[in-house]
Formats: C-alpha cells, structure tokens, sequence
C-alpha cells in the first residue's frame, strides 16, 4: 500500500507530508504539556505549601516576585488559560493543512485520472467501460482521498498516544500497565472482529459503485428503447438491488466506525473509577494526596480515548477504501501516449504498404494491404460488417497503428512523431452523431477556439445556418444527444463541425446511414459540393450514396479484392 502510494504522490507532496509529520509531532508535545500541567496546578491550588518546598516553584516565585501564594497559583491558572488557547489554534492550523493537502488530492488525482483516459490509444480507450473511468474520476479518486486523508491522521494520533503514554508511565506505570493490557485486549478484539467486517464492506462498496455507474449509462443511453419495450422495471430492480446493498454496506461502515469509540470509552472510564473505588476501599478518607495523580490520569484517559478511537476508526477507513488506492493506481499505471507534432505535409498522395493489423493476436483484421490514395481525390470503402473498412480508415486518420506496414503522406511515414500533425489534417463525420447539452456554436467549435464567423461560414456550407436564424442563431440549444434537433439536421451540425478545423481529408463513416433516402442524397451532394478542394473518404453499404466517387474499393476478410 504503501509503495503505491507513494507512487501516486509528487515530489511537492512528499515536502508538505514531511512539514505535516514535524507539525504533528509538535501537537503531541502540546496535547502531552497541556495534560501533564494539569496535575502541578492541581496539586498547588489544593496545597499552597508546595510553592515554597518545591524547587521550581520558589524559583518561578522569587524571580516573578509574586506578592502572596495565592497571587501565584492565579497567574498559574491564567498562562494555563492562555496555553490551552494556543493548543486550540495550534491543532486548528494542523486540521486546516491536513485539509488542504488531502482535500486537494482529489483533484489532482482527478485530474490525473481523466488526462490518463483522454491520452490512452484509441484501441485500449474502446477496450474499456466508459462508466468504470467515470466511477474511478468522481469516486474512487474521492474514496481514496479519504484514505489518506485516514492514513494522516492515524499517524498524528500514534504520535499523542506515544508521548502521552511515556507520561503516564512517568508518573505511575502500575495503573498505565493495568490500561494498556487492557486497551490492547480491546484493540485485538476489534480488530479480529468490527475490522473484518469493515473490509468486507470496502470491497462490496466498489462493486456495488461500479454496478451503480453501468445500469445509469446503459439506462441514460437507452432510454427511448426501454420505454418501447416497457421495461423499466427491470432497470428499476437491478439498481434497487445494487442501491440496496450499497446502502447496508454503508450503514454497516458507519455503523461498525462507533463501535471501537464507545467501547474504548466504556472499557477504559470503567477502569478509572475501578482504581479510584479501590483507592477509596484502600485508603478510606486519606485520597486527597492521590487527587493530583488520578485527576492527571482521568484526563490524560479523557485525552487518550479519543486518540485511540481515531486510530481505530482510521484504519478501519483505511479497509473500507483500500480498493480506492487499487483501482486509480492501476488505472494511474496506464501509459499514455507520447505523440509528437512534427509537420508533415500531404500535396500529393497517402501510400499505404504492406499493411497487416490486428486487435488480438493470432486474429488478423487486415492483410497485406496496398493502396493509394491521391489528393483531393474521392474514394469509398464497401464491404460487409467485419471486412475491415472502418478498422482501415481507423489506421489511415492515425487512430490505429499498423502490427505491420507502413503509412505515408508524400513519401513521410506517418508515426508518433507526427501524428497530431497528421491527425489535424481529418474532418470526421461519424455515423452517430454525439451532440452534447449545450448551444449549436459550442458543438460545432467543439474543443477548439471559439471564433464566430468560421463558424457561421461552416454551418452555411453544412446547410443549416438558415434554419438556424429561426431559432436563436449559433446559440440555439440542441439538447443533450441533440434530441431537439432531426437526424438530418444533426449531420449537419456534425459537418459543420468536421469542416471547422478546415481540414484537408474530409471522412465520413456511415454518416448517412441512418437517414432516409431524399435526406441522404441531399447531404451526400452537399458533401461532394464542399469537398471540390479535399480528399473525401467515404465508408458506406449504399452504393447510391458513392456516385460521384472515383474510387470504390471492397474490402473481403481484410483484403482489398478490387481496385
């Protein structure tokens, strides 16, 4: 655990974990003073014949010269006022910088989680549950600051305990042995029991979360299906079920985290007053000599409980998230891609030779692949579902990377050190259109700078603008997944959205597909017309939608078997 977490914290973060560890150190010395100072004061204000028998208190007395005795014990009793004061904003300082630094965490870990995901290859990134990294960013990064935040503040309390309990066996090391044995029976106890049970929940928790993100996507993302098929229901009981076992695992958790408390305190106040009713039993009326020392373990056990508690409810956190500190160091372990942005130019044509791919091993996509492509030609590729066609457009936009084969632009092979230039050069429309919850001008500039006037330029081309003036211009609102708007008019947007960067290799990947015929013919045209001055690669199943291609090539198990 702790390697991995180590792992998962920067230089700057070590620093400010080493200036938390001497500041806690520094709130043990104080906590520890500030119970210890209580049994001098108390023995003073009881019997004032100690100021003038005790070394210190005679030296205190004659360099303050202090009038009378009683004058001595008020000023002992305001510094300890003062003290307790500075105590209080001392530990206020330290909970503020824990806070901070743990609280701070969760976004950084955040942040790291999703800059990860957004950097993995496109083939590991579709390999994986969209709702397992959405899980991982809003609650696992949280969960595992949770952890640390846990791990921090059980190390400031073993640091009280310890000096406090050097204190204690100072001053009587017969009743502090009597409380260790027993507090450590105790701790076992919870330990083998309430701990146990607290890491098994942990571990339902993260299923149970997991679970939670699937059915809300797959619910969210189908949700117009599900109410043709009626069955909701079904939804309904697999997230009340996953819902419910989240929530007894929960209340478990917070349930079994007061166990070790009040337990502690019962134990622990028990044997107090055991030891004081036996010092009565004992000594009968002659205590008064023992107030000091029992008034001193009374609140050094006040003190004591509370530190011990911390420690006990931290590492049970500790077990009820580990799995947090699992999953986003595993998924921090991902490596991203290292692409550079070297120029690489495309005047003439993209040469693709030799060409094999594969997403598993031993089961070839693509084989032995050649092809040519000229600039500003328009070419397409047909082939039933799984010949390969859009697996070989994937390599040729720079998605993909070839098992074997190269790729060119003008005789440059493209590779990782240019790819993001290469990848600026492609306009892509997909088949379905993802259109998110804000305006048409937000969707169009999708992730690049916004500039209103190539943006009205690109919906002009795309056919839409008019309508738009209609509405609210380039601040209409589509509605999330664009359900405000026609399928026609979403792939309208999408164009105007791929010509924005004003690329020179336009793709569109069964952008037409789901259209009917008229609207189909009408875009494709509208296609060609834009694309007089750019290379157009077209996926299709309708030959109808390619006749102004001049290329069309078939794709048959991964082989192009005509040219």
């Amino acid at each position: 655990m702790i390697q991995k977490l180590k792992s998962l914290l920067t230089k700057k973060d070590k620093l400010f974990l080493l200036g938390l560890f001497f500041l806690s150190i520094l709130i043990s010395i104080v906590e520890t003073v500030g119970i210890s100072i209580i049994m001098p004061f108390i023995s003073v204000a009881t019997d004032f014949t100690l100021i003038h028998t005790n070394e210190y208190y005679i030296q205190v007395y004659d360099i303050f010269n202090f009038n009378s005795d009683v004058e001595f014990v008020i000023y002992f009793g305001v510094i300890l006022m003062f003290f307790y004061i500075l105590r209080s904003i001392v530990n206020l300082i330290y909970f503020f910088m824990l806070s901070k630094f743990t609280q701070s965490r969760y976004h950084i870990l955040a942040y790291r989680l999703f800059e990860n995901y957004m950097g993995l290859p496109y083939k590991d990134f579709i390999a994986r549950n969209s709702s397992t990294m959405t899980k991982s960013i809003v609650a696992e990064a949280s969960n595992l600051t949770a952890l640390i935040s846990a791990i921090l503040f059980m190390i400031s309390e073993v640091f009280i305990v310890i000096f406090i309990y050097t204190m204690m066996l100072y001053v009587n090391y017969k009743i502090t042995f009597l409380l260790t044995a027993i507090l450590v029976l105790n701790a076992l106890l919870m330990i083998k029991t309430v701990s146990k049970k607290i890491k098994k929940a942990g571990i339902i928790r993260a299923q149970m979360q997991k679970t939670f993100y699937e059915i809300i996507n797959r619910s969210f993302g189908n949700f117009k299906l599900i109410k043709l098929q009626s069955n909701d229901k079904k939804m309904l009981n697999d997230f009340g079920e996953a819902s419910y076992t989240y929530a007894k695992v929960n209340i478990t958790n917070t349930t079994l985290q007061h166990v070790p408390r009040l337990f502690l305190e019962a134990v622990g106040f028990g044997v107090i007053i055991f030891i004081i009713t036996y010092l009565v039993w004992k000594y009968e009326n002659n205590v008064s000599s023992l107030l000091a020392t029992i008034s001193m373990f009374v609140l050094a056990l006040y003190r004591l409980m509370p530190s011990v508690n911390r420690i006990m409810s931290s590492y049970n956190q500790i077990l009820f998230n580990h799995k947090a500190l699992e999953i986003v160091h595993n998924d921090l372990m991902y490596d991203s891609e290292k692409l550079g942005n070297q120029d690489i130019l495309f005047n003439n044509e993209i040469v693709i030779k030799n060409l094999e791919f594969e997403y598993e091993e031993n089961k070839t996509i693509l084989n032995n692949v050649n092809l040519s492509i000229e600039k500003n030609s328009k070419i397409a590729f047909i082939g039933k579902s799984g010949s390969g066609k859009s697996t070989l457009v994937d390599i040729i936009i720079g998605l993909y990377k070839p098992k074997d084969g190269i790729l060119l632009s003008d005789n440059t092979i493209i590779n990782d050190l240019n790819i993001k230039s290469w990848r600026s050069k492609i306009g892509y429309i997909p088949q379905s259109v993802y259109l998110f919850d804000g305006t048409v001008g937000e969707n169009v500039s999708f992730g690049t700078d916004y500039d209103e006037d190539i943006l009205i330029d690109c919906l002009r081309k795309a056919k839409i603008y008019d309508f738009l003036t209609t509405k609210e211009g380039i601040n209409t609102l589509v509605g999330e997944g664009g359900i405000m708007l026609s399928g026609g008019q979403k792939q309208r947007i999408a164009i105007a959205r791929a010509l924005y960067t004003n690329p020179e290799i336009l793709v569109l990947d069964e952008a037409t597909s789901a259209l009917d015929d008229d609207t189909e013919k009408e875009i494709m045209n509208e296609i060609y017309d834009i694309c007089e001055d750019k290379t157009l690669i077209i996926i299709a199943h309708r030959l109808s939608t390619l006749n102004r291609c001049e290329k069309i090539y078939k794709l048959e198990k991964g082989r192009i078997i005509n040219d």
